[in-house]
């Protein structure tokens, strides 16, 4: 397959963004669980619940180290490779990346130094409050990378300047507060706590299977198990309430995922499995559960969800619209006075996106033919077969997760936790789960979103730079490169530190030490 300078900007952007999002799930959730241990620490004065502290933050601190590195890369990619997009939408995006990392980025590298090298330097409750400082800034940081990204999906509080040629913020409080974003932040957050805690986990299954480090191990999977519960509960509610907005937001993205090419019946079955055919346009094999999927996504037992071969149809008019503002806009750049071509911009500009459709097809979108628009109407429609697995993948494994924890959590209150060796093996390989189930979240967020950089405003194609596709495989190699001797150093790394445990880095003060009473057990 060859492919075309498009893909390959889309392609280098996605390995650089999913290799990113390795890290950033476990920054979210150990942040908060060093928190959790030092808090214990804090008020029951044990040393064992410090040194948990101080091992995890190492962990912590490794993973940290590696997402700055693969990140900061990634706000390069805007103006390298996706120059028109920069241009087009950087007064809205620009501004809200350059906050997170004024606001955030800088919060959490700060106070990071001040975790690692303050213990002796700062009293007890002045070194609680840099973890959770620490925590707050990692939570910082997601939210406004959320909010930008969401402003991607449901573009609200900005308004195209035809003098600029660029979309320009309106009201900034409209995308701060997009329904989108605020769905997105609490549902990645919760995925990032799940991620946290099952690492914890995984790693202390890891020393009760050697035996060794078991009061260590004990207590980090009581905490663990415990959160993790909370937080694996919270992931499939707030997953709902994604979802939800995305019904009313993201029609097409919403039937895609579903496979749903005709309107079904108020309220719409779920299907559990099928084989989707794109070029039948049905789905084959089909395992439905009646009302579910009307119940959950429009919370109502009347409200139609559109399928996709309707809202291809919803898609033409929009489209005739958007060449009405082309040609107005062309008019306009000629002669920025003509008081016609400015109420017919005005009028259609919402579907200005649309119209740009056309111009992966023909050059002048207002010399489009019928076939043409109807060919632009289609292109709307996403990858349906890669959406309708990976959604319901990542559906399992949040079921698993919850039964999982569960389990761990009943095993803590039993204090049997030490004791079941086979959950040990599961917890341990259990571990990448988390990861898979969050890159399946982005997958699923980004290219059910296509083929729009911007939902509804721009096209993706239109978004990139103008390199040559040598240009494109050099930097792509070299990203690959680069980012794998990473994973390598981060994997020896951790692993080295992981092998020493907590009493090879001489936080052993307490670690083997029995516990003085039943009552005290996981104190």
């Amino acid at each position: 397959m060859v492919l075309d300078i498009v893909m390959l900007s889309r392609l280098q952007f996605a390995i650089t963004a999913m290799y990113h999002f390795i890290f950033v799930p476990l920054t979210l959730g150990l942040s908060v669980l060093l928190g959790i241990m030092e808090t214990v620490y804090v008020m029951t004065n044990r040393e064992i619940w410090r040194d948990m502290t101080k091992f995890w933050g190492m962990l912590f601190g490794i993973n940290f180290a590696m997402g700055v590195a693969t990140g900061v890369t990634m706000e390069f990619q805007f103006g390298t490779n996706w120059a028109y997009y920069s241009h087009y939408v950087g007064d809205i995006f620009g501004s809200l990346l350059a906050i997170e990392g004024l606001m955030a980025f800088f919060l959490e590298a700060t106070f990071i130094g001040l975790f690692f090298f303050g213990w002796k330097r700062l009293s007890k409750v002045q070194h609680l409050i840099v973890t959770w400082l620490v925590a707050l800034g990692s939570s910082l940081s997601a939210l406004w990378i959320l909010i930008a990204n969401a402003w991607m999906q449901h573009p609200v509080g900005s308004k195209f300047n035809f003098e600029t040629m660029r979309m320009e913020i309106t009201h900034f409080s409209e995308v701060f507060f997009n329904p989108v974003a605020q769905a997105k932040f609490v549902h990645t957050i919760s995925a990032g706590y799940v991620t946290g805690a099952m690492f914890v986990m995984s790693i202390s299954a890891y020393y009760l299977l050697r035996k060794r480090n078991t009061e260590f191990a004990k207590r980090s999977m009581t905490v663990a198990a415990s959160f993790g519960l909370a937080t694996a509960l919270s992931v499939v509610v707030l997953g709902d309430e994604s979802g939800y907005t995305a019904t009313a937001h993201q029609h097409m993205k919403v039937a895609a995922i579903e496979a749903m090419w005709h309107t079904e019946p108020a309220p719409a079955p779920f299907t559990l499995f099928g084989i989707p055919d794109i070029e039948a346009q049905k789905t084959h094999h089909k395992i439905e559960v009646p009302f579910m999927l009307g119940l959950i996504a429009t919370r109502s037992i009347d409200e139609q969800l559109p399928g996709i071969v309707d809202l291809v149809e919803a898609a033409k008019p929009r489209i005739s619209n958007g060449i009405k503002a082309y040609s107005a806009l062309d008019i306009l750049q000629k002669d920025p006075t003509n008081s016609d071509a400015k109420k017919t911009l005005e009028q259609n500009s919402d579907d200005l996106g649309y119209g740009l459709l056309l111009k992966n097809f023909i050059d002048d979108p207002a010399k489009a033919t019928s076939d043409d628009i109807n060919k632009a109407a289609w292109s709307t429609v996403p990858n349906v077969l890669p959406l309708f697995f990976s959604f319901r993948l990542m559906v399992v494994l949040g079921l698993f997760f919850i039964v999982f924890f569960a389990y761990g959590f009943y095993l803590t209150t039993r204090r049997r936790i030490t004791s079941v060796r086979w959950y040990h093996r599961l917890a341990l390989y259990s571990l990448p789960l988390p990861w898979i189930a969050s890159e399946l979240g982005w997958f699923i967020a980004e290219n059910g979103r296509q083929p729009w950089v911007i939902e509804g405003v721009l096209p993706t194609f239109l978004g990139t730079s103008s390199l040559t596709s040598t240009q494109l495989w050099t930097s792509l190699s070299g990203f690959i490169i680069f980012y794998s001797l990473l994973a390598i150093i981060e994997f020896y790394l951790m692993v080295k530190y992981i092998k020493l445990g907590p009493e090879g880095m001489n936080y052993a003060s307490t670690i083997n030490q029995a516990p003085t009473s039943k009552g005290s057990d996981y104190a």
